[in-house]
């Protein structure tokens, strides 16, 4: 019900949680109230006696940043962090260094030979600072290797599998919708990752983004135009190019090793108890920016609070209903989905149910809020038989299921449903659609870009008590319809012909 919705929905968005960050007294306040919750609703511990499965996590947090490129004869231009660049070190120990490292434009940074495309043909990166540009060219063609490509996270690893020692990526306001802002604060509290395997922290010293202005002002100094690289870099046939520059760089940044847990609770099922269907949803945000009284909190509401408190709506109403599943109901709530879905990773390679019995994954990832849609918007839409299952469930409601709304955004690929993905699970990902009720579907779509816009990320992600959320609630009501059709019948979805994981199964760690 409403009531119930808009309470988790406030409470999860409050100072109380100080912005749910993993590591910091508001993250584990959130996971001791999620917890407290999922007992109170009757919900068995997902780890044997204990509800937290713990993922270890490190923090780097810059303290010292130093950045400046050179070019011969010429004074010294030093890129100035969060104005021109925002940048961290890899470095196991803390310390980025780059000595006078030659500064190459690798275009995209892709290299896929299955697509015969290959930004690092011909040149030699290692030991050097590659610029990159976000997004991918259009003359890629393939829309699913495309989605891949542009993940920021594939590019500096990219960069580091060629031996880079310093990565620079240009951000782009159509590459994935994330304001300059949003980046700044992302990285102001440190940047999160799984620890390293020992003796393998990889080449790069440091990576980051480097500000478009910047990036032209670069080209400038090397006497090249930034616009005209950038062309030639979309065109078959693109070679990286030396800009005969050199980067000096220095960071030093604070290390912290910790763990943080994701939650876990079960429904036992009535019959096939030994076949699970997963709700997930991160529960963590990016707390704070700033210290004392000029400091600020992400209050992160839609991203992720609201999926946080449909996984608990969920939770409450199949531990009520009258109806017991068939098969086991796992509610996973996971850490760190802001720093490359760190805790659905560490999930599916420990899983704690076995993912060749686990029959799908639903993912709540950035709820509608708003009024009911006619349609509904399944971001894996094509992959898996699900489908069949959300379009029959949808039916229901009088709504029609279409595909992404905006495939730049690339939500799917960075959400914890790719990870099960992976791993041979078919996920299903879906969310109120375009077509607003009363508005029409032009009204969703720039209500869409003005989030990305003006709050993801970035402090105006907070809760209103004018929000309307009769469409949230009838998408709760699709996905556990969705869930309970999957807990009757005794098939496991399978994954569609063309599907990019077909050739995955379900496969239990690793």
């Amino acid at each position: 019900n409403d009531a119930g919705l808009r309470g988790q929905l406030r409470l999860l968005s409050s100072a109380r949680f100080a912005g749910r960050r993993p590591g910091t007294p508001g993250g584990t306040a959130v996971v001791d109230y999620l917890v407290a919750q999922l007992r109170l609703f009757g919900l068995k511990p997902g780890n044997g006696t204990s509800y937290l499965q713990q993922v270890p996590l490190v923090e780097v947090k810059d303290k010292a940043v130093q950045f400046s490129v050179l070019r011969a004869g010429v004074p010294p231009a030093s890129l100035a962090p969060t104005t021109d660049i925002v940048v961290w070190t890899t470095s196991g120990d803390g310390v980025g260094t780059l000595d006078k490292s030659p500064v190459v434009f690798v275009g995209y940074g892709v290299d896929a030979p299955r697509d015969h495309w290959n930004d690092y043909t011909g040149i030699d990166v290692r030991g050097k600072t590659v610029i990159i540009l976000a997004g991918v060219p259009a003359a890629l063609g393939d829309a699913a290797a495309a989605a891949r490509f542009s993940l920021p996270r594939y590019k500096f690893e990219e960069a580091a599998r060629h031996g880079a020692a310093g990565v620079l990526l240009v951000d782009a306001a159509n590459a994935a919708h994330v304001p300059w802002r949003a980046i700044v604060d992302r990285a102001a509290g440190g940047v999160m990752r799984a620890p390293a395997a020992k003796g393998k922290h990889g080449s790069v010293q440091i990576q980051g983004w480097i500000r478009r202005a910047a990036a032209a002002r670069l080209f400038a100094d090397a006497g090249s135009d930034y616009a005209a690289a950038v062309a030639r870099a979309g065109r078959v046939g693109f070679r990286a190019t030396p800009l005969g520059l050199s980067a000096d760089a220095v960071i030093r940044a604070e290390v912290r090793r910790f763990d943080s847990p994701n939650v876990v609770a079960i429904l036992p099922g009535r019959h096939r108890r030994h076949e699970y269907i997963v709700y997930t949803a991160h529960w963590d945000g990016l707390g704070r920016i700033g210290g004392g009284k000029g400091g600020a909190t992400l209050p992160g509401a839609i991203d992720n609070a609201s999926g946080v408190s449909g996984l608990l709506i969920l939770a409450q109403a199949f531990a009520r209903a009258r109806e017991r599943p068939e098969r086991s109901m796992v509610f996973l709530a996971t850490t760190a989905g802001e720093y490359g879905s760190l805790g659905a990773r560490y999930y599916v390679n420990h899983p704690l149910y076995p993912l060749r019995e686990t029959v799908a994954d639903i993912d709540l990832e950035m709820l509608h809020i708003g009024g009911p849609t006619r349609d509904v918007a399944s971001l894996a839409r094509g992959e898996s038989q699900l489908d069949r299952y959300l379009a029959n469930a949808a039916q229901l409601q009088g709504r029609v299921v279409r595909g992404d709304p905006d495939p730049s955004l690339d939500l799917f690929r960075r959400s914890d449903a790719q990870r099960f993905a992976t791993h041979g699970v078919p996920p299903l990902y879906a969310v109120g659609g375009m077509d607003d009720a009363a508005e029409g579907p032009a009204w969703g779509k720039a209500r869409l870009r003005d989030y990305f816009a003006k709050r993801y990320r970035q402090v105006g992600d907070a809760y209103s008590s004018s929000w309307d959320l009769r469409g949230t609630l009838q998408d709760l009501r699709l996905y556990f319809e969705v869930g309970m059709r999957l807990a009757r019948t005794p098939l496991f979805p399978n994954w569609n012909p063309g599907s990019v994981y077909r050739r995955l199964v379900r496969t239990d760690g690793g």
